[in-house]
């Protein structure tokens, strides 16, 4: 029996196209000026200090390394300190009514429905935990965050190995056969399947990558049994490129 439920965020809980055409443009539009007004505050501090050591560059100036963190932007980089920085800015942007995250409906319906019978619910993202935190905090459909029991980001490890999930199902202390990963990359549910977990695909557009995890287009369409939903059968199994290079 299914007895927590851990799920990504972007293509699974809300749209891809928010993280892309919303978050990462205000941040890459901000950043300079964030560091040059807070880069002597302790947190920022410690995050440009991290940005060095993985540049490799230890004698980076603020200037230089304004450039390498808007390259990572660009590279879509999943750097820790990166992910730091920039929930910082998106916090301001949250708290100034700037934008909401995006959740489907279909999501905080079912995550509801699944708190309130019982099962915890988790958030794992390759954003970080405070980033996650104000989205689903600042939601187009409220304040989401009482319905999790807690959040994982690549502080945990990368998405793509089983070592992470391992942690994971460590830290919620179930058995892994009692922990459902709802994801729409098929590298991070192969990843999740090694480490023991019950996975289940989220494949939301037509011509996605898919695997051989179950299948449900929404999360109506999720079943804490493992099973494919019969109406999806083979039709969303095919092979496009689809959305597996994000992390």
């Amino acid at each position: 029996m299914i007895r927590a439920i851990v799920t990504d965020i972007e293509g699974t809980t809300g749209s891809i196209a928010f993280v892309h055409e919303v978050l990462f443009p205000y941040a890459r539009r901000h950043l300079g000026d964030f560091l040059r007004r807070h880069h002597r505050e302790d947190e920022v501090a410690k995050q440009l200090e991290a940005t060095r050591e993985e540049a490799g560059e230890p004698d980076a100036d603020l200037d230089r390394l304004i450039v390498i963190l808007e390259g990572w932007i660009h590279e879509d980089r999943k750097a820790t300190p990166l992910k730091a920085l920039q929930g910082m800015i998106w916090e301001a942007g949250y708290r100034a009514g700037d934008f909401t995250g995006h959740v489907y409906p279909d999501a905080a319906e079912a995550l509801t429905r699944w708190q309130a019978a019982g099962r915890d619910l988790y958030v794992y993202s390759s954003g970080s935990v405070k980033a996650q935190q104000l989205l689903f905090g600042h939601s187009d459909l409220g304040d989401l965050t009482g319905l999790f029991a807690g959040y994982f980001d690549t502080t945990t490890g990368p998405k793509r190995e089983a070592a992470s999930y391992a942690r994971i199902v460590e830290a919620i202390g179930r058995a892994p056969e009692e922990i459902l990963f709802l994801s729409d990359v098929v590298a991070e549910l192969d990843a999740a399947r090694v480490a023991g977990l019950v996975t289940c695909q989220l494949v939301r557009e037509s011509g996605m990558t898919t695997g051989d995890h179950p299948l449900a287009a929404s999360f109506d369409e999720v079943r804490l049994d493992g099973a494919s939903p019969d109406a999806r059968d083979d039709r969303t199994r095919r092979t496009t490129g689809g959305h597996d290079e994000r992390g």
